[in-house]
């Protein structure tokens, strides 16, 4: 049996939804992603990478992904490539470390196979952000609104 060489820099990695033959000094990646509280998945709009290397394949449920074993830097970015969620993850060979990305409905987090929080960049959610920024402009709108009698002098009698 063949096993795959090193992708070149550039070259998409490949995410399979089984197990996956692992080449001697590689390690596989089992990461998993939740929809999230969004009406299109995270995982659909978001872009998994692993040292920069864009993962095809990838969506919403578990995927196995082989890479060499070593210290990898795996996040999730947006459609703008900006990180959504970040960790590093030293990877053993012929073993299988998982990850699990949690879109939340306040702040995304990485969970290893344990269950521990092992997010190095977490964003808040997008609903989180549509929040605080409607109070914002909320406050700046209606407050800004209210003083306005106040310093043309015409809320004094």
């Amino acid at each position: 049996m063949a096993y795959p060489s090193v992708p070149p820099p550039g070259m998409a990695l490949a995410a399979c939804p089984h197990p996956v033959p692992l080449p001697p000094g590689w390690g596989a990646l089992v990461v998993s992603a939740n929809r999230g509280p969004y009406l299109v998945p995270a995982p659909t709009t978001c872009k998994l990478k692993i040292d920069g290397r864009e993962v095809s394949g990838m969506a919403e449920g578990t995927f196995h992904i082989a890479v060499p074993a070593g210290e990898h830097d795996v996040r999730f970015t947006d459609l703008f490539g900006i990180p959504v969620m970040t960790t590093r993850v030293m990877v053993q060979p012929g073993a299988g470390h998982q990850l699990s990305f949690r879109f939340g409905g306040w702040r995304n987090r990485v969970h290893d196979g344990r269950g521990t929080d092992v997010t190095k960049f977490g964003m808040w959610s997008n609903y989180s952000v549509l929040l605080i920024t409607l109070v914002v402009v909320g406050v700046i709108c209606c407050g800004g609104l209210a003083l306005i009698p106040l310093l043309t002098g015409s809320g004094a009698n």
